[in-house]
């Protein structure tokens, strides 16, 4: 098997790799696919305003209870008690059409994987300048099943991680123009992989490798802050820091001519990234608001990786991977409409750029530049209760790989490769 990235191989305590190369080259499976694994954060969450602008509103958002997480400077324009619970249904259209499979097989159909989200948010004024909050949240995840005859099996079959944050915060009130918070997120992470083997060598089918139960919870601060700087113009920033993923799993080694420890334990690290993210917020007139945002985020730092082997034959081995992943960059832009009798409206698009290059992007998370588009409409009297639904088209690039995994090469692109969030909340009121 052959990486482009930069590999190190060395063995814990001193010890030399005596079991013959297959061992390796299967340490090598597991592991070099998997460093892809750390996903995209998610920028739909909670309300109309946000899921209907591409999240271009989340940094300047005040007065909803999503503020909780998406900048806890915003919860000090909420006066009453809040509870904000959302649901959105993520339905993905990911099919890969080769062009070189050396191993055959085929393309393996719509390999996206239907999920549900849901997600909670509390809020509420302790007194007139400080404001508690509660949020649950999927920050990142993703899933593929390409089945075990997909051209590119050696490099993965299915894979899942999925990840929920909790997390408390807190906002207050410097003046009239200025607000502060900050808060700290649990996130539990969950990762499981299938990889085949090649075994042709041998004249045999192919054998298989299966990460299961890969877990962890990472801790990650973020803090915010917004400005008011004119009676039309809301300015918003929120930092949230690195988080160290420290995966505990099993690995299980299936099939194979040479016998190995067929079980195993698996360690997997990596680092999710920093960001930055700016927001503007103007009131074009006493309907409609514009709403900007653009970020940064840290995903180089994400590329290098560990995967520790626990009970490998001579010992436990250390494999390093740099996936040669770098930083990337997202600009979106919304428009907000709320009428007199309650009617919300919002629109939005936004645009991420790739993570990682083409020579090489890998089949496992094939990241690419992003499009969103966006709608929402909602409808909140000021009352005790306020409701809304939206909807967000996302299209994940072109993705083109050309890998060798296995020792054999496949080439492609996904031809379709786009997710359609469907989401909808209920916020209540419970006063102070």
């Amino acid at each position: 098997m052959t990486y482009r990235g930069r590999i190190e191989l060395s063995v814990l305590r001193n010890k030399t790799v005596s079991r013959p190369s297959l061992f390796v080259a299967v340490i090598l499976v597991v592991a070099a696919p998997a460093a892809n694994a750390g996903g995209i954060y998610l920028s739909e969450i909670g309300s109309p305003n946000s899921l209907g602008t591409a999240g271009s509103a989340n940094v300047t958002n005040r007065g909803i209870a999503d503020a909780a997480w998406t900048n806890p400077a915003g919860m000090t324009g909420i006066d009453e008690t809040e509870v904000l619970t959302g649901l959105q249904v993520l339905l993905p259209q990911t099919e890969f059409e080769s062009t070189v499979a050396e191993a055959g097989g085929g393309d393996g159909g719509n390999a996206g994987a239907i999920a549900a989200i849901p997600s909670f948010f509390y809020v509420k004024p302790l007194n007139d300048d400080w404001r508690f909050g509660l949020s649950m949240v999927a920050p990142l995840g993703g899933g593929f099943d390409f089945g075990d005859d997909f051209v590119g099996r050696y490099a993965v079959e299915e894979i899942t991680l999925q990840a929920v944050a909790i997390s408390p915060s807190l906002g207050y009130r410097i003046n009239d123009k200025v607000s502060v918070g900050f808060g700290v997120s649990a996130i539990y992470t969950i990762f499981e992989m299938d990889i085949a083997i090649n075994q042709s060598t041998f004249a045999a089918p192919d054998a298989q490798v299966s990460i299961d139960d890969a877990t962890d919870v990472a801790v990650q601060p973020f803090v915010g802050l917004q400005w008011q700087y004119s009676d039309r113009g809301t300015f918003g920033i929120v930092y949230r820091a690195e988080a160290d993923v420290d995966l505990d799993g099993d690995l299980a080694i299936n099939d194979l001519v040479l016998p190995l420890t067929p079980q195993s334990s698996l360690d997997i690290s990596w680092d999710n990234p920093q960001l930055i993210e700016i927001g503007f917020r103007h009131k074009l007139n006493d309907d409609w608001a514009l709403t900007m945002n653009a970020d940064w985020e840290d995903w180089s730092t994400f590329s290098a990786n560990d995967f520790a082997i626990n009970d490998a034959p001579t010992g436990p081995l250390l494999v390093r991977i740099d996936r040669n992943w770098k930083d990337t960059y997202k600009f979106g832009v919304g428009l907000m409409n709320k009428r007199p009798n309650g009617a919300v409206m919002a629109f939005g698009a936004s645009y991420d750029t790739s993570p990682v290059s083409s020579a090489d992007r890998t089949v496992d998370l094939p990241s690419d530049e992003q499009l969103r588009l966006s709608a929402a409409y909602g409808h909140d009297t000021g009352g005790r209760s306020a409701w809304g639904i939206g909807a967000t088209l996302l299209w994940l690039g072109n993705g083109k790989v050309d890998q060798t995994a296995g020792g054999a090469r496949f080439a492609g692109e996904f031809d379709r490769n786009w997710i359609l969030f469907v989401g909808g909340m209920y916020q209540s009121r419970f006063g102070k």
